[in-house]
């Protein structure tokens, strides 16, 4: 198996983006259509309401990542914060991406908690990209950073 270089994490804020949203969903890796009977299930289940950042909540959000990837020993070699998910690229670290990501999305919500804001922030899940080449690291920290804000 090709070593990892790193890896582009993503994640949405709570009730943002469902499974069977008409612009496509990720599960376990693949990119699949939108799907309305499953969208409307999953909007039914929502037990809390749709979570979009403000400006603030943003930078909140940014810093904690930021601070979490320095504790942990992970280098940001991409981010951006948008009102309904985020893009992350960091370099590999030994450690399970389900550990990392829970760093992260822990990080975030207790900054938030901290700035007022209570209740669910993130969807269950993430999407996980590895990076086994530099082009391929290379593209992904392109695809975030010219990712409109």
């Amino acid at each position: 198996m090709p070593n990892t270089l790193g890896y582009m994490l993503t994640w949405t804020t709570y009730g943002t983006w469902f499974q069977g949203d008409k612009r496509g969903y990720v599960k376990k890796g693949v990119t699949l259509p939108g799907d309305e009977a499953l969208l409307e299930t999953n909007k039914e289940s929502q037990s809390e309401e749709t979570l979009r950042l403000t400006p603030q909540h943003k930078k909140v959000v940014y810093d904690a990542i930021i601070n979490q990837a320095d504790e942990i020993g992970q280098k940001v070699l991409a981010i951006v914060v948008y009102s309904n998910h985020i893009h992350l690229v960091v370099d590999y670290i030994p450690k399970p991406i389900s550990e990392v990501i829970a760093y992260y999305k822990k990080a975030g919500r207790l900054a938030l908690k901290a700035f007022g804001l209570y209740g669910k922030i993130w969807t269950a899940g993430y999407d996980k990209r590895y990076c086994f080449d530099q082009k391929t690291l290379e593209q992904k920290i392109k695809y975030v950073r010219n990712h409109p804000v």
